[in-house]
């Protein structure tokens, strides 16, 4: 974490450490100006003195005060600056990672580990700096005070402590264990709150509202009993502390008392000696929480490294060919498994360049997975996959997307305005083009009866939208796009028969020239394909245009009676 994230406010870090030093420094300094309020004005009666020494009092006060608030200004800085680099670097990574990652790792999951582990370790981390390393200067003045006065009292005062080392330990070993079980427990409840918001009108109409809060009291209680059971343990080593220090308190009150009675120590400097063990009794309990909150964060650290040392499988190879000029796209004996199923069974077909392709088959075949090995959101297990006789895995991922406009039958759209989700983050996009591309996908026909346009914002998800809405969005958005390949999934599956004969006339005209692949159930959609290939489990089981396979009346004549495709 020092060489990642802290290193580079050593400046700010070091300011504050000198600050803590001075602000933990006053507490010695306190304890050892009773030695001289006592033996200087209390019993020899130099009252003169009494004004110097609490004038010097007064002075470690103020000194106290300030330094305290300059310190934990700093800290919380270098702190809020630490996490914001961790929860932005962590976010890139994730970016990073390839589909199989977000599959195996539900949303909730992955939020609580870029929000939740973050604020613990920006938390702990001003704590343990700012608390712990005031609280530890402190104990060494204060420990030197009392060796300065008495060497003798000061192991009297701490002969218990070494009884404390392997309770400690243990303890330590405990609360780590459990907040890492909390912080699981933690994610899956956020995982639960994610699923249940996004699928609530399932929840409503099904009736199982009752159901849905008795999990979700489960996980909570989950989080709950971790929680007490770690409080438990790290209140127990405060309460051992508090043990050790009141017999060491005993001992020296015994010890002390005695010396002083026979003459051989002077009451300042048993108030002095005293006043320093009593002033470091908070600092110690503090010491010891901080321990056990260092644990916390420790558990939420291996959370978010074992995040950052997850490497994406799918990567750009260091010497990327060059794009084809060709768009023709060929697949040759892939296969492919998502855990124990085998999604693709030697999938082959080609694709020609400037024609449209259309996959056909039952759900679950395996032809949304085919855009996706297209796209290299996944790899293939084995066989081979080109773009104009060139191996995807040879061309760069950021070059080869680029090479491919999308729509899908689940439009991602985001909490930004309709024009921001048409543009996806592309700057300085003539508003003539813009325009052009709402107008072929039939975006303005709704945006011009909003009161702001096509700056109306779309909501979460795409929310303030309806499902035609947010598909014609993501249509006009591909038009924009103007990419030499273009992948249908269920384009116009969400619109109504009027407006799908108006996008499919504008699909239609964006496609020509175009190598065009469209995923499809609706007869309408394909029956003009250059191409049909029809899938079943995971392979081609027949392809050629729709009268040839109509005439062969094979599956794909069967899926046309069945009504799959009508």
């Amino acid at each position: 974490m020092w060489r990642d994230y802290l290193r580079k406010h050593w400046p700010m870090i070091g300011v504050s450490m000198v600050l803590l030093m001075i602000e933990g420094s006053t507490l010695g300094a306190l304890s050892w100006m009773l030695k001289p309020l006592f033996d200087k004005v209390f019993v020899q009666g130099e009252s003169e003195l009494i004004w110097w020494v609490g004038a010097a009092i007064f002075g470690l006060f103020v000194v106290r005060a300030t330094t305290s608030v300059a310190s934990r200004t700093v800290m919380t800085s270098v702190s809020l600056r630490t996490s914001s680099d961790m929860q932005t670097d962590l976010f890139r990574h994730m970016l990073r990672l390839d589909q199989r990652f977000y599959q195996a790792n539900p949303p909730g999951a992955l939020i609580e580990r870029v929000q939740g582990d973050t604020s613990a370790v920006q938390n702990v981390w001003k704590i343990f700096i700012s608390s712990t390393g005031r609280d530890a200067v402190s104990l060494i003045s204060l420990f030197a005070v009392a060796v300065a006065i008495d060497p003798g009292w000061t192991m009297g005062a701490v002969i218990g402590a070494p009884l404390l080392i392997l309770p400690v330990a243990m303890a330590q070993r405990y609360i780590r264990r459990k907040t890492r079980q909390m912080r699981e427990s933690s994610s899956d409840r956020a995982t639960r709150l994610d699923e249940v918001f996004h699928g609530i009108a399932a929840v409503k109409l099904n009736g199982i509202e009752d159901y849905q809060a008795g999990r979700f009291a489960r996980l909570v209680d989950e989080v709950r009993i971790a929680q007490i059971k770690t409080t438990f343990i790290s209140g127990l080593v405060p309460a051992m502390i508090d043990i050790i220090t009141g017999l060491g308190f005993f001992l020296v009150l015994i010890l002390g008392g005695q010396e002083i009675m026979a003459g051989e120590r002077s009451v300042g400097d048993f108030m002095s000696f005293f006043t320093a063990m009593a002033l470091a009794f908070q600092p110690l309990r503090r010491l010891a929480n901080s321990a056990g909150s260092w644990q916390t964060a420790a558990a939420s650290l291996e959370r978010i490294y074992r995040l950052f040392d997850t490497e994406p499988s799918i990567t750009s190879p260091a010497h990327p060919a060059a794009l084809p000029e060709t768009t023709r796209i060929e697949f040759d004996g892939v296969h492919l498994h998502y855990g124990d199923k085998h999604v693709l069974r030697g999938l082959s077909f080609v694709a020609e360049p400037g024609q449209t392709t259309a996959l056909v088959g039952p759900s679950g075949a395996g032809k949304t997975t085919v855009f996706n090995l297209l796209t290299r959101l996944v790899d293939p297990d084995s066989g081979r996959i080109t773009l104009g006789g060139t191996p995807l895995s040879d061309l760069g991922l950021a070059e080869l997307r680029q090479h491919f406009s999308t729509v899908s039958q689940d439009s991602a759209l985001f909490d930004e305005t309709i024009r921001e989700n048409v543009l996806l983050g592309r700057q300085e996009v003539d508003p003539d083009h813009i325009q052009t591309a709402l107008e072929a996908a039939h975006v303005t026909e709704f945006t011009d009866l909003l009161q702001n346009g096509i700056n109306t914002g779309a909501g979460p998800r795409g929310s303030a939208l309806s499902g035609g809405q947010r598909q014609r969005v993501a249509i006009a958005r591909a038009v924009l796009r103007d990419a030499p390949i273009l992948l249908l999934d269920e384009a116009t599956s969400a619109l109504d028969t009027l407006s799908e004969a108006k996008v499919a006339q504008a699909l239609s005209e964006l496609s020509e020239g175009r190598t065009t692949l469209v995923i499809a159930h609706r007869l309408s959609t394909v029956r003009n394909a250059d191409k049909i290939v029809v899938v079943v489990e995971g392979q081609v089981v027949e392809q050629g245009t729709h009268d040839e396979l109509l005439a062969k009346n094979g599956p794909y004549a069967g899926l046309c009676r069945m009504q799959l495709l009508d």
